[in-house]
């Protein structure tokens, strides 16, 4: 029976090789759940992916309400599709039809492709370690999953609604590309996912030294900007949109650095507690 090598007596080629299968099983279950979503064609597109299009997506519904009840007018409230989709290639929808799966079957194994990097990288770390990162896959799995449901129900609709609806001259009609659109859609959804993250990098960039809470302060205004500028570039260019998206990243930014205090003082506790021992 063949014995799996011990961390500290594997070559820097047998870490490449063992990071090679890792990889190689991580992107063979988003493969399979790929297939799996490539075969749901009328859930995935119908009701997910063009959505965030119909007039009466849930999103839509809420901004009416509330712009109603403000005495605003109803931006939201429109009753008819703000554009039509087409497909100008021949094998557009085919390959759209495609490459949405493959990104659905990664959103759907974060889980498990967080889990194969988590198998690879623990060996290598301390047994006190692994045991205060238990509950990483499922913290990040969360915050993903999270920062996909954000982008899916505001920061996609609020851009397919500006830029849809969006005109120059009555003589243009918006008639959007297939590609465009699922572009706009896909991108909204994983860069929120990306973003919500924020707390479990800072946590990692803690326990290694490079970030501290009193840098995280410090920066805070700098931070703030970026965080604007971020949410310039994945929303449509108007204010209430940037504040919107912006709102819940200033939030995930102060909970880092909470997150890096307390990362900071158990550091603190564990040097103090060796040194008496000593």
């Amino acid at each position: 029976m063949k014995q799996k090598k011990d961390v500290n007596e594997m070559s820097f080629l047998d870490h490449l090789e063992e990071l090679r299968w890792h990889l190689i099983r991580a992107t063979a279950a988003v493969v399979i759940l790929g297939f799996a979503a490539f075969l749901m064609k009328d859930f995935i597109f119908n009701t997910l992916l063009f959505g965030p299009k119909q007039p009466d997506f849930p999103t839509y519904r809420f901004f009416c309400f509330l712009s109603q009840k403000l005495g605003f007018e109803g931006a939201f409230c429109s009753t008819e599709p703000l554009f039509i989709l087409q497909s100008r290639e021949m094998a557009g929808q085919f390959s759209a039809h495609i490459w949405t799966s493959i990104w659905a079957g990664f959103i759907i194994g974060f889980p498990y492709v967080l889990w194969e990097i988590w198998r690879f990288i623990g060996p290598g770390l301390y047994d006190n370690e692994r045991k205060n990162a238990r509950g990483f896959i499922f913290i990040a799995s969360f915050l993903f999953f999270l920062g996909v449901l954000f982008g899916y129900y505001i920061v996609a609709p609020l851009s397919i609604n500006f830029l849809g609806s969006y005109t120059v001259s009555e003589e243009v009609t918006n008639q959007i590309d297939l590609s465009s659109y699922i572009a706009i859609v896909r991108s909204s959804v994983i860069a929120c996912g990306l973003i919500f993250e924020l707390p479990i990098l800072i946590y990692f960039l803690t326990r290694i030294g490079l970030v501290t809470p009193e840098f995280l302060k410090k920066y805070r205004k700098v931070a703030s900007v970026l965080v604007l500028i971020v949410s310039a570039v994945i929303t449509p260019p108007d204010v209430a949109s940037q504040i919107i998206v912006s709102i819940p990243i200033l939030i995930l930014y102060e909970v880092s650095i909470h997150i890096s205090r307390f990362v900071l003082r158990g550091e603190r506790k564990k040097a103090a507690k060796n040194g008496k021992s000593s």
